[in-house]
């Protein structure tokens, strides 16, 4: 098989480097796009001067004109505090920039995979979350500029494949976690680890009862690019761990790997934040062979020391 060009949107961020690994390991030529909004050069910092690597710095809101035979739109700021920072900026990447990355596509016949989010779901009123389900979301809440933009681009992507028969593939993925998630990136499985290994209170919100299903990087890695290489759907398909847990039980999971005594204390919930959270993930299974593998106590314990390593760098 000859070897693919792959252009990755967003490809020095959190999910997005690691994609890249893997790509280049699999022996195809790999075009990383970034802004370094929410993305981080220390994240493909080892990949540069490879042969099969290559770093674009440009913001996908500005048309870019590439070619490529495969292209995974990762760009856009994924946790609360990256998103809601500059909100317009977060709704132009997912639709602005959705179309520039679907034009380079219709240019030059690439198939796009599209990573969209379980935020399309809102606060669900279904449990667990189905790709049949239409969600419950507040377009006018804090939280619409990336949950709003996301059904944008998806509706782009369904558009592009019955007005151009451009290929697509759409996934929702569910909360992920792993090395290389920003110390400071405001999503709870960060927030808890940092704050444990400072040995500050772990915050919860509300009553600490609210769920959501934790996929480590790896496994998700794996269904992209499952998603990508399959032809049976379109998507949407949901990629996330279907296993359960509520903040409290993270919280004293991490605890409990880090060796901490700092214990909790609690803040009021922030305004549209979900109360469940969990995939389906039977459409996965059946059409794409693939579940997650990594259990919450093997993949804490690796981002954990993760940032052990990263913590021991800086302060050396």
């Amino acid at each position: 098989m000859s070897r693919k060009t792959i252009l990755v949107t967003g490809g020095a961020g959190f999910l997005g480097s690691h994609l890249c690994d893997r790509l280049i390991d699999m022996g195809e030529d790999v075009i990383c796009v970034d802004n370094f909004f929410s993305g981080s050069k220390q994240n493909i910092s080892h990949l540069i001067g490879h042969p099969r690597f290559e770093l674009i710095r440009h913001d996908i809101v500005r048309p870019l004109f590439i070619e490529a035979d495969q292209i995974y739109n990762l760009a856009c700021p994924a946790s609360p505090k990256a998103y809601q920072h500059n909100p317009i900026k977060t709704i132009k990447t997912s639709t602005v920039g959705m179309v520039n990355v679907l034009g380079i596509a219709k240019r030059c016949g690439a198939r796009v995979l599209h990573t969209s989010t379980s935020e399309v779901y809102g606060d669900p009123e279904i449990h667990p979350q189905t790709e049949e389900y239409w969600g419950n979301v507040n377009p006018m809440g804090p939280r619409s500029c990336y949950d709003e933009g996301k059904r944008v681009a998806e509706s782009l992507c369904i558009n592009y494949h019955i007005a151009h028969k451009l290929q697509v593939r759409i996934v929702r993925i569910f909360n992920t976690y792993g090395p290389r998630m920003h110390p400071d990136d405001g999503r709870v499985v960060s927030n808890f680890i940092m704050q444990a290994l400072h040995n500050r209170p772990l915050t919860l919100y509300g009553n600490g009862l609210q769920t959501r299903s934790f996929c480590y990087v790896d496994d998700l890695i794996e269904g992209l690019l499952r998603m990508m290489n399959q032809e049976q759907t379109i998507g949407p398909v949901n990629l996330g761990n279907p296993g359960e847990y509520s903040m409290k039980q993270l919280a004293e999971a991490v605890l409990e790997i880090v060796g901490a005594t700092c214990g909790t204390t609690y803040e009021p919930l922030p305004q549209d934040d979900p109360r469940q959270r969990c995939p389906d993930i039977t459409k996965a299974r059946q059409l794409l062979g693939w579940q997650p593998v990594t259990d919450l106590h093997a993949g804490l314990t690796k981002t954990i020391n993760y940032y052990r390593e990263r913590m021991q760098k800086e302060e050396s």
